[in-house]
């Protein structure tokens, strides 16, 4: 059975390379090139005592040696823990304590760190040995360490091949383990349900390589079949969007993705654009977060004056328990969605269709059938009975990607399946074999019988002038023995009162019903995951602490 280590190496005799781009300019290595970079960093490793059954931490922005290492790691046999970068330099105290608890819940052994985020992470009692990404490519140099003396272990398709943390939006984050057979069963996958040709499609991706969707699907996936990858940092995407589009259409891209909120970004950028191409997309994904069909629909108006085919926008849905791919639908279907009636999903967990496009419904995005090798359905989460087309559950999962369970944690996994399927904590419901869901369990709000999604309150929200799209937190809290809605929303607005009413006006029309209260807050106040998912219980939390500073 093969393994990850074996695909890359097959992969690296391919014509493919990565491109890794900027906005100073751009690096293209031939996979065959990085592939001897890795395997001489592999053999550095190999000499510092990283083996089979080693567990080793990686810490730095996206950069050429940081893949380098990356993909070292893997040929090492070694077990690989990519750690999130710091949301916000204002957050160093606690970005470090969380590395921290990362890598003693992951038993790392070594810690490899880029030197400019070294400083962050001062050694401390307990801490792995530690070594700087500039420290490893000069030992080749300094100890003349080639690729030739890298030692290859044998392969083992039930080793551990990565520790994938989950983003820890509803709870801390979790190391899901990975082994190289579950890995390759979702590369595979993937493979398939995108109609992916290695020889053909180009791979753009600005995604953060310690997050699931950029790790697996924009680097081991391309590394692995040798399929041209152009690389960003998500910095350089973030401080000008336009580059994310500037990149698709000058290499061509054929293959992209992004959360909901990175669509918004691209839409606003390219009402500015010229000059673009980018009629060669033919995957466009959207997920890691909930999916907005105005968000789409806004992108693919914006983007068919430069070619691109409706066609090409891609809602899907994944998650780290399963490597990444859990449902697709099919390339070039375009968005399709379920309008239901809102106040019958909240109240009998059932999706009522409605032909009517009122404040009374709501529109789901269709997320595609399993991949390959996976099973879902969706069953009563309080005694586990299989649910029926349109009725509300929860999704489970099984099949041959998913996870074996959190690493160290037995106490979660006994929780984690239900009769040998996955328990995800989405509700969801199935439609002729599609996935839609419609919120987290931990999240919904219930009011007066009522099952209220943030999600709904969050997007009408976020689109009340001077409040910060994708910046919007709605949860539940009680008082009186009574639950009622909150809003906490990022605004630059300079009339705060005006916000204020304009969001409660939303909020009412879409759920029938004002806030209890809302407080409008500075940019950057947001708790948020190191993917950048809103926290909204530890935005609960802060609320009822008084600890918000509302403006």
């Amino acid at each position: 059975m093969p393994t990850l280590a074996s695909r890359i190496e097959t992969a690296a005799g391919s014509a493919g390379s990565i491109t890794f781009v900027t906005g100073a300019g751009a690096d293209r290595v031939p996979y065959a090139v990085l592939h001897d970079e890795a395997r001489a960093m592999a053999a550095v490793l190999q000499a510092r005592g990283i083996a089979p059954g080693g567990h080793v931490a990686v810490l730095g922005p996206t950069t050429r040696p940081l893949v380098t290492a990356i993909e070292a790691v893997w040929l090492t046999g070694a077990t690989l823990v990519v750690l999130p970068l710091p949301m916000r330099l204002g957050s160093i105290e606690q970005f470090a304590a969380q590395t921290r608890q990362r890598m003693a819940s992951a038993d790392v052994t070594l810690l490899v760190v880029d030197p400019d985020l070294a400083p962050f992470i001062e050694p401390a009692p307990g801490d792995p040995p530690m070594v700087l990404l500039s420290v490893l490519t000069g030992d080749q140099r300094r100890l003349h360490i080639t690729a030739a003396q890298f030692d290859r272990p044998e392969d083992d398709a039930t080793a551990l091949a990565m520790l994938q943390f989950t983003s820890g939006s509803t709870a801390d984050p979790k190391g899901v383990m990975l082994p190289n057979h579950t890995i390759c069963a979702n590369l595979d996958a993937i493979t398939e349900a995108a109609e992916l040709d290695a020889n053909r499609d180009v791979m753009v991706s600005w995604l953060p390589l310690y997050h699931d969707m950029g790790l697996v699907g924009f680097c081991m996936l391309p590394l692995s079949t040798g399929t041209d990858l152009v690389l960003g940092a998500p910095q350089d995407f973030l401080a000008a969007p336009s580059r994310w589009l500037e990149w698709l259409s000058t290499y061509g891209g054929t293959a992209t993705a992004g959360p909901n909120f990175s669509w918004v970004l691209a839409t606003r950028a390219l009402r500015s654009a010229s000059g673009l191409d980018l009629s060669p997309l033919r995957i466009a994904l959207n997920g890691a977060e909930p999916v907005d069909p105005e968000t789409v629909e806004s992108f693919v108006e914006a983007a068919t004056p430069f070619g691109m085919r409706a066609g090409a926008v891609f809602p899907a849905f994944g998650m780290a328990e399963v490597m990444i791919a859990g449902t697709f639908p099919a390339p070039l279907a375009g968005l399709r969605t379920d309008q239901v009636d809102q106040r019958v999903l909240e109240t009998e967990r059932y999706a009522a269709p409605t032909e009517t496009n009122s404040n009374g419904s709501r529109r789901l995005a269709l997320l595609g059938k399993p991949v390959p090798g996976l099973e879902i359905r969706v069953v009563d989460p309080e005694n586990g009975t299989v649910r029926h087309d349109r009725e509300v559950g929860e999704l489970e999962i099984r099949g041959t990607s998913v996870t074996p369970g959190y690493y160290g944690r037995p106490d979660l996994n006994a929780e984690l399946f239900h009769d040998g399927w996955l328990r995800t904590g989405d509700l969801a419901y199935l439609l002729e074999g599609e996935l839609v869901v419609c919120g987290r369990i931990k999240d919904v709000i219930i009011v007066g019988g009522r099952n209220v999604f943030p999600e709904d309150v969050e997007r009408v929200a976020g689109a009340v002038d001077g409040v910060r799209a994708g910046n919007v937190i709605a949860f539940g809290v009680d008082a009186n023995g009574k639950e009622g809605v909150i809003v906490v929303a990022e605004t630059k607005s300079p009339d705060v009162d005006l916000t204020r009413r304009s969001v409660s006006e939303r909020v009412r029309g879409a759920i029938g019903m004002p806030p209890k209260d809302i407080v409008l807050v500075a940019p950057g106040t947001l708790p948020k995951t190191s993917s950048g998912k809103l926290q909204r219980s530890l935005c609960r939390d802060r609320y009822l602490d008084e600890d918000l500073a509302p403006l």
